[in-house]
């Protein structure tokens, strides 16, 4: 009964979350959009990416990324042991020892900001660009303090299972850059959507948590105890993390590292074809893994281990549902690609340019998915050393690999090299947690993971056949007919993805559209009564 009541708590905040992604992701794109309608491929868009490369440094460094995995076991405790108060006091100690260090740091990189870009970014050689990137950079660096101190309250909130306000952040984030763009883009070009980044940082992560925390009674206490037990515990749990270098943080870095090398316009074209890909994964991984880590933490903290490898595998099957979206994404990448960007500055050579890198994504998006997962169950039972020593390895042995395919195929390389190398990392960080947790049902998700693969390469083929049929009737380059190809392919993919699921019996997909139907027709039904109501 109580495994039943948790699966329906983590059902109704992942449901949360996976909205809040949703519209996120959504949001995410209408910004790459207008990011695309402003500035297209070229040399401003490549500066205003490299900007990101020290930011996101320096959040990982101080870990706000990580905040909810390590402090909400520890902050949990206290609130179970009816310890409220002693709670926000660890809260404020982290809070306010971190913050005065970030800021720290903030000052160091703001100053150093040019020898920090031409480190980071060797590979670019326009005066122009460079100028932009370090101007940019100067700019985005200080919001890292608000992504920071949001985290920690995000995740007093998470730890009292509350989420809407939380989900709330990456929206308002991303509308601030939207807006920060097309307000000020005609007059400061790039600069404005850097000025959107850092007002939505301080509105949604920042502002609008501490709002959402003092609701719960959170308190702050400006002190300092750097010998506090809890804080050494949240630094011996968050070091690893803080040095350890993870594929999806990686990614965003190397990408721009590799790309500085390669044509004016080559970060951008990836950093489009990235953002789609993680649509999905965001979907299927970010949301998921946000909404069921609470739960992972309590059952590892509880001692449940055979409940937690439950939790996790079944997790893995539904995170497995990605593969045969990856493929309708591969089917339909040129018009996804031109329903998205083009328009403005994003010319149809772009969209051939975008087009051509998508598919190598697409392929690691299952991966980027997975490990996020099972690296949440190292996390819930507070080991976070072995995977940031395996990720990190795993990184620095993929760089020879991702320089190699870029050698051999340029942008295309550099995307297949880094799925590649999160798709080895995925499996063998899942067989490192197998031999840990004796996981006796692995056999299942190994066996789900192997039927998948000929079933989404059997429904590639037939919407691969149909869409170039469709292509020889419909004109793909216009706005109009990539919608109405995107559009017909996709009925036909819900309607083999349904008919596989019936007639192979495979739960997961079943359970899927029941889910599906679930939360649109009680909406409907319920419409169709008022109007009823109001006709009468």
């Amino acid at each position: 009964m109580k495994n039943e009541t948790i699966l329906k708590k983590i059902g109704i905040a992942s449901f949360i979350m996976m909205a809040s992604v949703f519209a996120s992701r959504v949001i995410g794109v209408f910004r790459e959009m207008t990011i695309a309608g402003v500035g297209g491929i070229n040399a401003g868009v490549d500066a205003y990416q490299i900007a990101f490369i020290l930011p996101e440094i320096l959040n990982h460094i101080v870990a706000s990324g990580f905040l909810s995995i390590t402090f909400i076991p520890i902050f949990a405790h206290y609130l179970s042991s009816n310890k409220e108060k002693e709670g926000y006091r660890v809260f404020s100690i982290i809070l306010n020892g971190f913050g005065l260090l970030l800021l720290g740091f903030i000052i160091v990189t703001m100053i150093w900001a040019p020898r920090f870009v031409n480190l980071l970014a060797p590979g670019i050689n326009d005066p122009g660009t460079f100028a932009l990137a370090v101007k940019m950079t100067r700019i985005i660096i200080p919001a890292q303090f608000f992504f920071f101190a949001g985290g920690l309250l995000m995740a007093v909130q998470f730890a009292n299972e509350k989420f809407f306000i939380p989900a709330l952040a990456p929206l308002i984030y991303n509308v601030s850059i939207i807006l920060g763009g097309l307000v000020l883009g005609p007059f400061m070009g790039m600069e404005g959507f850097a000025w959107g980044v850092l007002a939505g940082a301080f509105v949604g992560n920042f502002a609008l948590q501490v709002m959402g925390a003092k609701k719960l009674g959170a308190r702050y206490y400006p002190i300092l105890c750097f010998t506090h037990p809890d804080l050494i515990r949240y630094v011996q749990l968050t070091l690893p993390l803080m040095i350890g270098l993870t594929m999806t943080f990686s990614t965003e870095i190397l990408l721009k590292f590799f790309g500085s090398y390669l044509p004016s316009g080559s970060i951008a074209a990836m950093n489009y074809a990235l953002r789609v890909m993680f649509i999905i994964v965001g979907l299927f991984g970010q949301a998921i893994g946000v909404a069921s880590y609470p739960f992972m933490a309590k059952l590892a903290r509880q001692g449940n281990i055979f409940e937690l490898n439950r939790l996790l595998n079944k997790t893995l099957k539904f995170i497995f549902l990605v593969i045969p979206f990856c493929v309708l994404f591969i089917v339909l990448s040129r018009e996804i690609v031109t329903i998205l960007f083009q328009r403005g500055q994003f010319d149809a050579q772009a969209t051939m340019v975008t087009t051509g890198i998508l598919p190598f994504f697409m392929v690691g998006a299952f991966a980027f998915s997975a490990q996020n997962i099972v690296s949440r169950g190292y996390y819930a039972i507070q080991n976070t050393l072995f995977p940031a020593i395996f990720t990190t390895l795993c990184v620095l042995f993929s760089l020879p690999v991702i320089f190699l395919f870029m050698k051999i195929m340029g942008a295309q390389g550099v995307a297949l090299g880094l799925s590649l190398s999160v798709i080895i990392q995925a499996f063998i960080l899942f067989e490192c947690w197998n031999k840990k947790s004796l996981n006796s049902e692995k056999k299942e998700v190994y066996q789900f993971f192997l039927k998948m693969i000929p079933i989404s390469l059997m429904m590639g083929i037939i919407l691969f056949i149909t869409a170039s049929g469709l292509r020889l009737f419909i004109d793909p380059a216009t706005l109009l007919g990539s919608l109405a190809i995107a559009g017909l392919i996709g009925i036909e993919f819900l309607f083999l993805f349904f008919l596989t699921g019936s007639v192979l019996n495979i739960p997961e997909i079943l359970i899927f559209y029941e889910n599906i139907y679930k939360r649109i027709f009680p909406w409907l039904k319920k419409r169709l009564k008022k109007q009823m109501k109001k006709s009468q």
